[in-house]
């Protein structure tokens, strides 16, 4: 009889002890413990106490309550890629993220069944409407603006009812058609064309304003012309070609035109002296005016070279020199008696003599 006894007695200290194990429960950090009381969370419209649960070490009394724990940890949810035709009726492919969490424990296990795929479904069909509501260029370059739409769309129909916060909706990719993309592709290199010529004409109407400056400075000097010529001719030999065509310019013409001498002015039809002639009767005037009269008053007083300058003035105005007719000095062009071709013809002699 004692033996009976005895095994009752652990039996029943078995089954308690086994009631009092179901009895504790402990709820992590995250995560908020719903109880129901005979199935029961609310009485009438107002909590019931005790229904939720913090987080720690509980104890709800066996077989009469139930817990149900809930994560109040930040989800993620990818939304399956949907199609659709934006407002400009082109075909696009979109997917988007979904970050939320819930802040109201007791309406999302009481008033949704299974409150993650309640938001996957939302998120779907929510980005369709937002899909056939924008054009395709807001859907790629207003992204921002699409995921905050997004958010206020589905936040409305989560947070109140079912206890649930949106916090961030992202649309991650956008996939157009590939006819699309080749359009695309040909619209920005027309663009990016376009820019090119539109850069390269202004910058050829700087350097005409630059050029047209240039050349109304050189004008004021020929001698400029004449530099920037033998510039171009090193620049052009420095990279070792073979033929170098160089331009003959009209200033050096010009200049040996001065240089030949007129026609000549003594009865016996002698022509000018040669140039050594010239230049030692010049040197011996000088050397004369030098030694008689004083020193000259004005650059306009210096004698001239016969054959290289003409001269400003008749020869007695000339101090030291005043009485001398030179052979050969003329007051400018070849006699008005004489035509154009017998004035070539002389020209080109001096030069040969010379």
């Amino acid at each position: 009889m004692a033996v009976i006894l005895t095994i009752i007695i652990l039996i029943v200290a078995f089954v308690a002890l086994l009631t009092a194990a179901s009895a504790v429960r402990v709820v992590q950090q995250y995560e908020h413990g719903i109880v129901f009381r005979f199935g029961q969370v609310r009485r009438g419209d107002r909590l019931r106490p005790g229904a939720v649960r913090p987080p720690g070490l509980t104890v709800i009394i066996p077989i009469v309550e139930r817990m149900q724990k809930v994560n109040r940890q930040t989800v993620t949810m990818n939304v399956p890629a949907q199609e659709g035709i934006t407002q400009d009726n082109v075909s696009v492919r979109v997917d988007a993220v979904v970050y939320f969490r819930v802040i109201d424990p007791v309406k999302a296990i009481v008033n949704v069944q299974n409150y993650g795929y309640a938001v996957s479904q939302i998120g779907q069909t929510s980005l369709r409407s937002v899909i056939g509501q924008t054009d395709m260029q807001e859907l790629l370059g207003e992204r921002e603006k699409i995921n905050t739409r997004l958010r206020a769309i589905m936040d409305e129909i989560t947070d109140g009812p079912w206890g649930i916060r949106i916090e961030r909706v992202e649309i991650k990719d956008v996939s157009l058609p590939e006819g699309m993309k080749r359009s695309m592709a040909r619209q920005a290199e027309a663009e990016r064309e376009r820019r090119a010529r539109i850069i390269a004409a202004d910058g050829e109407f700087q350097a005409s304003k630059r050029l047209a400056a240039a050349a109304e400075i050189m004008s004021q000097d020929p001698a400029a012309l004449q530099l920037r010529l033998l510039q171009t001719v090193v620049d052009v030999s420095a990279e070792k070609n073979s033929t170098l065509i160089m331009p003959f310019p009209v200033e050096l013409l010009r200049f040996f035109d001065r240089m030949a001498p007129g026609p000549a002015s003594q009865p016996g039809g002698a022509g000018k002296p040669d140039l050594s002639e010239r230049l030692a009767k010049a040197e011996e005037e000088l050397a004369k005016a030098a030694e008689s009269g004083p020193a000259l008053e004005s650059t306009k007083d210096v004698p001239p070279v016969l054959g290289l300058d003409e001269p400003a003035h008749k020869p007695s105005e000339l101090s030291g020199s005043g009485s001398d007719t030179r052979p050969g000095l003329t007051d400018g062009g070849p006699p008005a008696g004489e035509s154009a071709g017998e004035s070539a013809g002389e020209s080109s002699a001096g030069s040969a003599g010379e």
